[in-house]
């Protein structure tokens, strides 16, 4: 195992808390991806509040030729994938001219789905880098790819997928499989040919939102819908597309297989009713669950990660409830804290000093989100809104009430000198404090009371909300300042330390853990209970991950940059580093992927956590963590992909284009290993999503965060 300890410096590390700009476009100016009743869809499955897409630098290009140059036509030709739809003989032939078109019954079409995901995909390097776009005018991406192979540029004759059209482009409803719009791959009013999408000025190793367009130009294409004209019309412009997209490599002395066109004229129902599990949407416009959609599969990844859990007496942490669920009526009061929430103790003193016999529902209070109170700006008045509230929580929570007068700046009784025998009663109430995902914007509320009801320091109680109440949550630089300033009031006036004198609460505030001044406010994000995702700062600062429990680091393609003698103590044995992997879509990690999970699991085994790192922590040190995911939760890349973006908290994970479908590789060899260890025939396989379908619906889910 190869460990080096600060071989060479590293450019200053880019704080995970910062909002940063989208280097790589979403979308291409000449494309539009989404129809109207898309764009409809994304509004109405809004982004998680807060998250952001991070910078991934590249890289220097490499110096030498890359690594993986593709395989040659002979290689290409015995690679290439089968097809129940190839070739067609067997289904109904139109002709008009030199063009043919191929009729194709439901069950057809689900049998070539089936059969399709079951087969074997190329290996990157046969379609890398081809992958990424080579526009020909594309002078910055081609040097960086292809500066010394001008054959890199060849389009890969190996590929043979399917992909499914909707004739109408409605894909709200009735929507099968990896059913794209005639908009994302086909130019309107051209009478048949493909959109140009590789980009023609920018370099991006993430252009997913080609994908889709790209596996359309190499796959068999099946058209469906219920007008049958409107699909027969679609049918041969796309195979007038096909002709002449074949005809246009063999102009450049490339030839490309022959794919076809074929379409299904008839009711929906039959799907339905016989082919459900290639259903997606419904008829009537619902997700039927039998095809995972990758907006829903992240907000259940995020419910499950942040399910409200009481984090003291009667106090719940948690994601908002749906409206009128059962959950929310769990609670007698909500406190949601967003933008727009304000600091309103008098509201909850009034809830505890007033009658709910005649209450039916649960009560409703907002509060500031996190880093919305800024230092240095922020007044005592504040400060004392935020005491007051965790004061009011306590005895709503405890079914406490005082009984003095007097009052302070929100009107709310003065309970600094309160002892317990001037306390009342009244009936205890259960507390869900929440926001939309359950972390963001509630941090800092949760931290304060969290340090007012046991009597923890910020930064202990910090620490034991994530390791002790297994909460995850991110807090910003400023939640950091402000929770600090205030701590030794949150201590002084909390009822947990009313034994203490003023000295004693001093010195439990006088040893700051060393950990505390180097963070960002971000702790590293915890994927499995002994697998942490994190940046370089993270790895840069070993005290918090001694704290967290953390006693591996894997770096991969980074190196931490730790004081003398720090190596020597966290022992060398306990740090991997992957060297010569950059970001840049050529260097690969499949071959790394066996040693890395080893580390990692040899953490596992001797009780102890690894952190996970890159530079930013969302693509390579990513690309590790989905694999190890899939391979011991046996979870697919799409479902694994989502598990981690869950996890990942406010930073939004990337890995490119060849790390993406080396997963899809990986998936594969996961297939074969479990298949041979249940006596199944060797390596069979089951994609529960295409490349083409993958790429888009993760271009899709990063749409609304491109700034």
């Amino acid at each position: 195992m190869a460990t080096i300890a600060v071989p060479r410096p590293i450019p200053p590390h880019q704080s995970s808390s910062g909002i940063v700009t989208l280097s790589s476009p979403i979308s291409l100016d000449t494309i539009n991806t989404t129809s109207q009743k898309q764009q409809q869809e994304v509004v109405l499955c809004p982004p998680i509040p807060n998250k952001h897409i991070p910078v991934c630098p590249t890289g220097p290009a490499p110096a030498q030729e890359p690594n993986t140059p593709p395989p040659t036509p002979t290689q290409d030709d015995e690679c290439r994938q089968s097809s129940l739809l190839f070739p067609p003989g067997r289904y109904i032939r139109l002709e008009q001219g030199s063009l043919s078109i191929y009729k194709i019954n439901a069950a057809d079409i689900s049998a070539a789905l089936d059969y399709v995901s079951r087969q074997p995909l190329p290996t990157p390097g046969q379609v890398f880098p081809w992958f990424h776009g080579l526009h020909p005018s594309n002078h910055i991406q081609q040097a960086f790819f292809i500066a010394r192979r001008r054959a890199l540029r060849k389009t890969p004759s190996c590929l043979r997928g399917i992909t499914v059209v909707k004739a109408d482009g409605d894909l709200s409803v009735s929507r099968l499989k990896g059913a794209i719009a005639p908009d994302e791959f086909m130019q309107s009013a051209s009478g048949g040919e493909f959109l140009e999408v590789d980009p023609k000025e920018g370099f991006s190793v993430r252009n997913f939102q080609i994908q889709s367009a790209k596996a359309a130009m190499t796959s068999d294409i099946i058209i469906y819908g219920e007008d049958s004209a409107l699909v027969r019309k679609l049918g041969w412009q796309i195979a007038s597309a096909q002709a002449k997209w074949r005809e246009k490599h063999e102009n450049q002395s490339c030839s490309v297989p022959t794919y076809n066109t074929f379409i299904y004229v008839g009711p929906f129902e039959v799907f339905e009713q016989k082919h459900g599990e290639i259903v997606s949407i419904d008829s009537d416009g619902h997700l039927t669950g039998a095809v995972l959609d990758f907006f829903q599969q992240e907000r259940t990844e995020m419910y499950a990660m942040t399910k409200a859990s009481e984090i003291a007496q009667n106090v719940w942490l948690g994601p908002t409830p749906e409206p009128g669920s059962e959950e929310e009526q769990q609670y007698d009061v909500l406190i949601e804290c967003n933008d727009l929430g304000r600091l309103n103790p008098s509201g909850l003193r009034a809830i505890a000093r007033g009658s709910d016999e005649d209450v039916k529902h649960p009560l409703y209070l907002d509060f500031p989100s996190s880093g919305s109170i800024l230092p240095p700006t922020w007044s005592h008045a504040e400060a004392d809104g935020i005491l007051e509230t965790c004061k009011w929580i306590w005895h709503l929570s405890h079914g406490t009430l005082p009984s003095k007068s007097g009052t302070d700046y929100d009107g709310d009784t003065n309970m600094s000198d309160d002892s317990e025998s001037s306390l009342g009663t009244c009936r205890a109430r259960k507390i869900l404090l929440h926001c939309a995902d359950g972390y963001t914007e509630s941090t800092m509320l949760g931290i304060a009371y969290f340090s007012y009801s046991t009597g923890r320091p910020v930064p202990d109680a910090w620490l034991n909300l994530h390791t002790t109440m297994k909460r995850n949550f991110f807090a910003y630089p400023t939640d950091v300042a402000l929770l600090t300033s205030i701590s030794s009031r949150l201590l002084s006036e909390s009822p947990v330390c009313a034994h203490k004198s003023l000295s004693d609460i001093t010195a439990l505030l006088k040893d700051e853990p060393k950990w505390l001044a180097s963070l960002d406010g971000s702790f590293p994000s915890r994927i499995l209970g002994y697998m942490y995702l994190g940046n370089l700062g993270h790895a840069n600062n070993p005290d918090l991950l001694r704290a967290l429990g953390i006693g591996q680091i894997l770096s991969v393609g980074e190196t931490a940059m730790w004081r003398d003698g720090e190596l020597e103590k966290w022992g060398p044995e306990n740090v991997k580093i992957v060297q010569g992997v950059q970001d840049n879509g050529i260097d690969p990690l499949t071959d790394e992927f066996e040693s890395c999970l080893e580390f990692i699991d040899r953490g596992r085994r001797n009780g102890t956590a690894t952190l996970v790192h890159c530079r930013v922590g969302v693509s390579r040190s990513a690309t590790i963590c989905i694999a190890e995911v899939m391979r011991t939760l046996n979870l697919s890349l799409p479902r694994a992909y989502c598990f981690v973006r869950a996890r990942r908290l406010n930073v939004i994970i990337q890995p490119h284009l060849r790390f993406a479908y080396e997963l899809l590789k990986w998936e594969e060899i996961l297939h074969g290993r479990r298949s041979s260890n249940d006596d199944h025939e060797s390596g069979e396989i089951k994609r529960e999503l295409e490349w083409g379908e993958i790429a888009r619906e993760i271009a899709l889910m990063n749409r609304p965060y491109a700034r």
